[in-house]
């Protein structure tokens, strides 16, 4: 864990950049500057919150999540990694990858402007190793200021002698790193049900709540209508979040995701969810920046790969 002390030598940035110890223990850095206000959490590098001044925030956290060691935060930003979903190479592991419930480390924090950059590292640990990850680094830069951007690198270093477990042989040749990968956002939002998704038209799509069947989604508008769980593959576009009760639309641009995952668990997953309050999925609508499934990865040794997200606010006329 942590040390808040040393965290606030090295990183503190009076009146703009703090640290502070939570009641269950999580470490949390609280960001305020004249741009913006923010919350990250080092359990998950999960940012909690961001609110543009003059704007309602942006983000939704779930009023039951649970802010326990080891355990993931429902809403935010969680970050997913090596695996989405259930992990679905025969072996076990928690859902959602091990990045998510992983202690990260603070490496970098200055302002430029009125942005605050920030950047999180996670190396493999007793966990990952026991998961059978051993060759990877993760970096994940966070600016914060009226819009927000998030990018996460993933590098292959194995063949550098990180291994510990690898064959003589694996360490001088090195192994390939397949993954997948999502920035797992939930945005908030004042009616999901009057919510609308412009960006994804002509997409296929695999629909999880219809057997995975493999679909294509019409032309123009996506209005979620019921419960949504939807991988839509091949696609680097920029999705537009229509909040038409909030007033606002949410910009999501990307660059180095194949993915674009929509979802919504409704009334009735909702309902089945200890962490989620029974109306709570009327106020979030996930738009996710991913690499999964067909459009997962596979770096060679000494490769990386980044991906990002940058998302803005626009008040609707």
């Amino acid at each position: 864990m942590a040390d808040v002390a040393e965290l606030k030598e090295k990183f503190a940035i009076p009146g703009v950049l703090a640290f502070e110890k939570t009641a269950s223990g999580l470490v949390a850095a609280r960001v305020t500057t004249p741009a913006a206000e923010a919350t990250i959490y080092l359990h998950g590098a999960h940012l909690t919150h961001w609110k543009p001044a003059g704007e309602a925030p942006a983000i939704f956290v779930s009023q039951r999540a649970e802010f326990v060691a080891g355990k993931p935060i429902r809403g935010g930003v969680p970050v997913i990694f090596p695996w989405f979903g259930e992990r679905h190479d025969g072996k076990s592991g928690p859902m959602h990858g091990f990045a998510r419930i992983s202690e990260w480390e603070l490496a970098f924090a200055a302002m430029t402007g009125d942005e605050l950059h920030l950047a999180f590292t996670l190396a493999p640990d007793d966990q990952s190793r026991a998961l059978g990850f051993d060759h990877f680094r993760l970096s994940y830069r966070v600016t914060i200021g009226r819009t927000l951007t998030l990018q996460l690198t993933v590098a292959n270093d194995s063949g550098s002698g990180g291994a510990r477990e690898a064959s003589i042989e694996t360490k001088a040749m090195g192994a390939p790193l397949v993954f997948e990968e999502a920035l797992h956002t939930y945005y908030a939002v004042a009616d999901a049900q009057k919510v609308s998704i412009d960006g994804l038209g002509g997409t296929t799509y695999l629909d999880k709540v219809d057997g995975m069947k493999r679909k294509v989604q019409p032309a123009g508008m996506l209005k979620l209508e019921g419960r949504t769980d939807r991988p839509y593959l091949n696609t680097e576009a920029t999705c537009v979040l229509h909040d038409e009760a909030g007033g606002r639309r949410i910009v999501v641009a990307k660059k180095g995701s194949a993915t674009t995952v929509v979802w919504n668990p409704w009334k009735e997953l909702t309902a089945t969810m200890a962490d989620m309050e029974p109306d709570s999925w009327l106020h979030m609508t996930c738009i996710e920046t991913a690499n999964v499934g067909e459009d997962s990865l596979t770096l060679a040794p000494g490769e990386h790969h980044s991906m990002r997200a940058h998302i803005s606010i626009e008040k609707i006329a």
